[in-house]
């Protein structure tokens, strides 16, 4: 079929959806720990994995994009994913125990990492360089809003309902997202011209895995053995990617790819440790709902869904200083005032701190991966699209595996298991913030050389 009848905007709405979908739930799920926990009799450090192997699968299927995208076409990736993903959710929406809800996490894992680079990938390659910013704003909502929404939907549905409505509801979404890309993206003749490396890609699993259980279990010696083997693997990964690249690497050697790279993670990490954060502080601390503790991120998700494509535009027509600066110093703001309004433990002044980052959030996120990836040839943008997605999922489970245990091992430690919590919050916080600030000023660093 001719070029002309690729629909670019609903392919990216059809990927869009899917993606979105995907991290919905995974924070949408944060709110059903508490209840996960009783009805499958299992450990905090346990039930975290509902999020982690979730993550961990789109950290190993998302750096073969560049590889996928080169032997099939667009249209057989989305038809994969979306097939993936509908099974994984009539898995968990029907899931009698632990084992067979991860089960259907990893396949939405492996579907998400698909379609994540797909749809940046769609965006890369057919949409005008003029009109990109606007359109990476646009397919940044899926990951900078679906994060601050999923509680909200989650809380809800698990309050009222049960939480196995979370995917039930999610199925003639997935559904209507596969029907609209099929009609979007049109069959196009792709020649197979490459073998795949499975020793890196193999090496890159254990590494990866090895890594995240160092920081799931990082107060135990099975979190020092797991470090150990990551390191390992990252070992093997070089060795063979340099044989034969899965990932370029070579990237990295552009320092403006590099700095806003750091900048995009670190926006990634603050927005799942937020979403782990509040439902927690909220339902433990101040003995609320889930419903309640998902409906404060409500008005935070809204802000940031309104600000992320307009921010693009601003981008476009402005350049990219004025939305990454003043979006990073919001931020900023916004999160420092967390350590305040949690101690004083009034909602509408936490939702005030959510509402301010948010708007930060929307401002800077898909920006900083627009400076990214538009810093590169196009030759490289697979390969930084790759490693921008990659990267971003891996960072989004060392978030939440990073924030649980500095909360778990306040809530052991401490005579009252609230106050424990609290403290345990108000660390997690500070340290982020810490982490936040440099990459920040990082980043503005580049305003004075470009």
């Amino acid at each position: 079929m001719s070029e002309k009848k690729f629909h670019v905007n609903l392919a990216v709405l059809a990927t869009g959806m899917m993606a979105f979908s995907g991290v919905l739930i995974e924070t949408a799920m944060n709110v059903t720990f508490t209840t996960l926990m009783k009805q499958f009799n299992i450990s905090t450090s346990q039930v975290q994995w509902v999020t982690t192997i979730y993550l961990l699968m789109i950290s190993i299927v998302v750096p073969l994009s560049s590889y996928l995208m080169k032997n099939y076409s667009k249209r057989q990736l989305f038809l994969a994913a979306s097939t993936l993903f509908l099974v994984g959710v009539v898995i968990n929406a029907f899931s009698v125990n632990f084992t067979m809800l991860l089960a259907g996490r990893i396949l939405q894992g492996a579907a998400t990492g698909i379609a994540l680079p797909l749809m940046f990938n769609i965006i890369l390659t057919k949409v005008p360089l003029e009109k990109r910013g606007m359109m990476i704003g646009i397919g940044n909502l899926t990951t900078s809003i679906a994060p601050a929404m999923g509680p909200t939907y989650g809380g809800i549905l698990t309050t009222k309902l049960d939480w196995t409505y979370i995917y039930i509801f999610l199925i003639p979404v997935l559904i209507i997202s596969t029907l609209i890309g099929l009609l979007a993206i049109p069959k196009e003749p792709v020649t197979k011209n490459d073998s795949i490396n499975m020793t890196a890609v193999m090496a890159l699993s254990v590494m990866f895995t090895g890594l995240l259980c160092f920081f799931s279990y990082a107060t135990t010696w099975i979190g020092w053995v797991a470090l150990v083997i990551g390191v390992v693997g990252a070992a093997f990964f070089f060795k063979s990617n340099s044989k034969k690249q899965l990932l370029n690497l070579s990237v990295f050697k552009n320092k403006m790819f590099t700095t806003y790279l750091l900048s995009f993670l670190m926006f990634q990490v603050l927005l799942l440790g937020i979403s782990f954060i509040l439902p927690n502080f909220v339902q433990i601390v101040l003995d609320a709902e889930a419903s309640k503790a998902g409906m404060m991120m409500f008005p935070g998700a809204l802000v940031g869904a309104l600000f992320a494509p307009v921010s693009g535009t601003i981008l476009d027509k402005l350049g990219f200083k004025k939305p990454v600066g003043i979006g990073s110093l919001l931020a900023i703001i916004g999160w420092a005032s967390f350590i305040v309004t949690l101690h004083l433990g009034i909602i509408p002044l936490i939702i005030l701190s959510h509402v301010t980052y948010m708007i930060g959030v929307g401002l800077a996120y898909s920006n900083v991966m627009t400076v990214g990836l538009s810093s590169l040839t196009t030759d490289l943008q697979d390969d930084g699209n790759a490693i921008f997605s990659t990267l971003q999922q891996f960072m989004g489970a060392v978030s939440t595996s990073f924030v649980a245990i500095i909360i778990g091992f306040f809530q052991t430690s401490s005579s009252d298991y609230a106050q424990g919590t609290l403290t345990g919050a108000t660390v997690s916080v500070i340290v982020l913030l810490v982490f936040l600030v440099l990459s920040v000023l990082a980043v503005l660093k580049t305003f004075k050389e470009n």
